[in-house]
């Protein structure tokens, strides 16, 4: 089935629409939204805190947070500013130049972006900052040995288990100075209180290196702390907070003032947090000011007033609610019928289920495709249950006398002379001849039919087919004759085409009453050679003829193999012509004989 499909019916045109529909959609709300927004102004915003200058300070801090100068800082200055597309200088606050990821020379933009100084960063902006103002990552004097670290984290293991023994889950988290601190991440273990069995005082103590800053940042806060009349009367930093990540808080202060007076807890703070700040001092960089940007350079922005944002949503909603329901709409279409393709082929094989043809699209073409292909399943199934019931009683019949002639033999009722051997032989020679044809079929169908090919004078072959068949003509009283139009020449195997040629004339004699002619004639037409057997017999009804070259077929169903052969001659016919690369015809009126046309490749006479 080849039929057109009308261009409007097509399911790529159809597709193509609601593409188109859905991108008309689309860009006519995005010009809308265009038009509506670009009437607002876009603003400079110099300055303006983004993520990725978040992660950019955030970087340098980190670094003169663990350097104490900031040489060699140029290659992270290059790094941050390819990732970020940006230009990144650092200046000292006389905007000395320190790293800058422009060319020299290149003016700097009109006011730093932020200043870096990781003893004082921006509480409100700076990720990771602390409540003191101190970057987390400044550990100066407090960074503990490796030795003590290992020792560290052997007791943060223990204090972590007994935590789990008592039903608290912990964690331990390793802090830049190297001390681990055992904590939750949603809020104090144990909600600040320690179990007794936990509570052994080692994990709190501090380590030797620890000690000694502890004592130097007393010794520097003790001048402020006299002057406030706040110097506790043991020792400032006995203890360590074993949950607190944070180094400002890590460490407490032992007592000072009167209890709860909030006043004198505030200014020794202040004065810790002074000496703290003189202490990390020479291990950190100097303050640095931090450029963004580059020369005058603005940063733009969209202004997102609540009109455009209605503007937006409502856009979005309509090209989703347009793309949604012509969507569905195609997509119902184009499945409705697949599905009743599905079920169809679904549907048991004997059952032949067709599919009713409501479209004239790439989908009603398929169903009527599969419905053909149902009719030819059916119709072949039809067949091979003929076929079988043909070849068991084509053997039935003959092993059946065999057998019974065999029988009677053995029990002596008649004796095994040469009339009786001779008849067992025939009906022997009956069945290898349906066993001969059978095999000749299945090596047709299989492909792997051997021919042996060589030059042929086609009016050589239709006098060797003649004479073959010269004494059953005489003896039917029908006349064989040949004629042929030149010397046509064939490349083929002379064996299968006498074979082919042969079945015919058996055929023809069949059905040719006495007087009657069969007529084998070979004449040249263009490049191919016409090879027909004519007879004057009965003739084949023109109903009949689709099926001439089916197997087991037979004109007259009540024949039998000795009256109307086993029914395999015309499909050997077929297959061997259609393996030489020729085909078969067949023409016939009832009455009046039959014509079998045979159309081979031509070949040029040898030399």
């Amino acid at each position: 089935m080849n039929r057109r499909v009308p261009l409007r019916k097509r399911l790529l045109v159809r597709l193509l629409i609601a593409t188109v529909l859905i991108a008309v959609c689309s860009v006519a709300a995005t010009a809308w939204l265009a038009v509506e927004t670009t009437t607002r102004a876009l603003r400079e915003e110099q300055g303006q805190v983004l993520a990725e200058d978040m992660d950019v300070l955030a970087r340098l801090s980190g670094y003169a947070a663990t350097h104490p100068e900031w040489r060699g800082v140029q290659d992270t200055v290059r790094a941050l500013s390819a990732r970020t597309g940006r230009r990144i200088a650092l200046t000292t606050t006389d905007r000395r130049t320190i790293a800058d990821s422009a060319p020299p020379g290149t003016s700097l933009p009109p006011r730093a972006a932020a200043t870096v100084d990781p003893l004082r960063v921006d509480t409100y902006t700076e990720r990771g900052a602390q409540r003191g103002g101190i970057d987390p990552r400044v550990v100066g004097p407090y960074r503990v040995t490796g030795q003590e670290k290992a020792r560290l984290e052997k007791l943060a293991k223990v204090r972590q288990m007994c935590f789990a023994r008592n039903g608290y889950e912990a964690t331990v988290v390793q802090t830049p100075s190297g001390r681990p601190v055992v904590t939750d991440h949603d809020g104090p273990v144990a909600g600040g209180q320690v179990p007794e069995e936990c509570a052994d005082g080692l994990l709190n103590t501090p380590t030797p290196t620890e000690e000694k800053a502890l004592a130097d940042l007393a010794e520097r806060s003790r001048a402020c702390l006299d002057k406030h009349g706040l110097s506790p009367e043991a020792n400032s930093f006995v203890a360590v907070d074993v949950t607190e990540q944070r180094l400002g808080t890590r460490y407490p202060l032992g007592k000072v003032g009167r209890p709860g007076d909030r006043e004198a807890v505030r200014k020794a703070e202040d004065c810790v947090d002074a000496a703290r700040r003189a202490q990390l001092d020479p291990y950190v960089a100097p303050v640095a000011e931090l450029f963004l940007g580059g020369g005058d350079t603005t940063a733009v922005r969209f202004d997102m007033s609540p009109a455009n944002k209605a503007k937006v949503v409502g856009a979005a909603g309509l090209v989703l609610a347009v793309t949604v329901a012509v969507t569905a709409v195609v997509a119902t279409r184009l499945v409705r019928p697949l599905r009743a393709l599905t079920e169809a082929a679904q549907q048991p094989p004997e059952l032949h289920v067709r599919v009713p043809v409501t479209t004239r699209d790439e989908t009603g073409i398929l169903a009527a495709a599969l419905n053909d292909l149902t009719e030819r399943r059916e119709r072949w199934e039809a067949q091979r249950k003929a076929m079988v019931s043909d070849i068991a009683h084509e053997l039935r019949s003959p092993l059946t006398n065999i057998r019974g002639w065999l029988e009677v033999t053995r029990d002596g009722v008649v004796d095994p002379d040469p009339a009786l051997l001779a008849s067992l032989h025939e009906e022997a020679l009956v069945l290898q001849r349906v066993i001969d044809d059978l095999q000749d079929l299945a090596d047709a169908d299989a492909g792997t039919l051997r021919l042996h090919r060589e030059p042929v004078r086609a009016d050589e072959l239709l006098d060797q087919v003649a004479a073959a068949h010269r004494v059953a003509a005489d003896t039917a009283g029908v006349t064989l004759r040949t004629t042929a139009d030149g010397t046509p020449w064939l490349d083929a195997d002379p064996v299968r085409m006498r074979q082919a040629l042969g079945n015919l004339v058996s055929n023809a004699l069949r059905h040719t009453p006495a007087d009657g002619t069969v007529t084998l004639t070979a004449r040249r037409d263009g490049d191919d050679v016409v090879l027909q057997v004519t007879d004057t017999g009965t003739g084949i009804d023109p109903a009949d003829l689709p099926y001439v070259f089916d197997r087991f077929w037979r004109a007259e169903k009540s024949r039998s193999r000795r009256t109307g052969g086993s029914g395999l001659g015309l499909p050997i016919v077929r297959h061997l012509v259609a393996a030489h690369g020729g085909t078969v015809e067949a023409a016939s009126e009832a009455g009046t004989g039959a014509v079998f046309t045979l159309r081979l490749p031509g070949a040029a006479a040898p030399d």
